[in-house]
């Protein structure tokens, strides 16, 4: 028999995998390629006929500029929560600047590289 301590996890995956079922099964069967496994003719979103290439290529910049943000927003997720739990490391006194200092000095690092490599000039 299941523990009751792990009802709440075992109700959280199980609506978690009917969800993801449902949401998976619905694009499926009322998604763009429903109809016989082609595209349908029609517009998607906007009602407009589409005009030129429907698949665009971008730029190989947008997706480095797409790597650069992930690469800070990663920092970010970081740093916030370190802030918030550096109180209680004082408090026990243990050395956490340092450890933190270094995960900047990389990144710094990173940035200054990426910058010396030219790849946040926009005009080529």
């Amino acid at each position: 028999m299941i523990s009751a301590a792990y009802l709440p996890f075992l109700i959280q995956a199980v609506l978690a995998a009917g969800i993801t079922a449902l949401i998976v099964g619905a694009s499926h069967f009322f998604g763009q390629r429903s109809k016989g496994g082609k595209i349908k003719d029609s517009a998607y979103e906007c009602g407009v006929p589409a005009e030129g290439l429907i698949h665009t290529r971008f730029s190989v910049k947008f997706f480095l500029t797409a790597l650069l943000f992930m690469l800070f927003d990663l920092e970010i997720v970081i740093l916030v929560p370190w802030t918030f739990i550096y109180r209680e490391f004082l408090a026990y006194h243990i050395a956490i600047l340092g450890p933190i200092i270094f995960f900047i000095g990389v990144l710094v690092l990173g940035l200054v590289y990426e910058i010396k490599k030219g790849a946040l000039e926009w005009e080529k």
